[in-house]
């Protein structure tokens, strides 16, 4: 099983920050929330901060796990386990490194976009409200290991 990390960071204004995927990327256009791959060694808050930094160039402030899924795309030959962080980051500035484009939309905007199969749950739970992720974050003391 490979193990992905996702941020969903959300602004004081409600909208939370989603990338979409270069056109020669697999997956090409579609929508997703910034993260990566944990290497091996890494904690996923480490990863979790090393890929804000390498997709946004960006220092991740504090998170928070909020939500798991599991999900095998058909052309992959092994399933995905991906942990969706309440995050926070201290730039105001954000870069696009491995995106196309960003964009920050309201959770119930989130529907609107074609985002990857592997994150349908959480846009559900999202747009619904169920999941908040300032409030977890507030809750939280879980601060990026390095």
């Amino acid at each position: 099983m490979k193990l992905i990390v996702a941020a969903v960071i959300e602004r004081s204004d409600r909208r939370i920050l989603i990338g979409q995927r270069r056109r020669e990327d697999t997956s090409p256009l579609k929508w997703e929330f910034p993260g990566g791959k944990i290497e091996e060694g890494e904690t996923p808050e480490a990863a979790l901060a090393r890929e804000l930094h390498e997709e946004l160039s960006v220092t991740l402030e504090k998170c928070a796990e909020m939500a798991r899924a599991r999900y095998k795309y058909p052309s992959m030959s092994e399933e995905l386990e991906i942990r969706f962080y309440a995050a926070s980051i201290q730039e105001s500035k954000i870069t696009p490194n491995e995106f196309a484009q960003i964009a920050w939309a309201l959770p119930k905007e989130l529907g609107h976009y074609d985002f990857l199969a592997a994150n349908s749950q959480l846009i559900g739970q999202l747009a619904t409200g169920r999941l908040r992720p300032r409030e977890i974050l507030e809750r939280a003391t879980n601060y990026p290991s390095k």
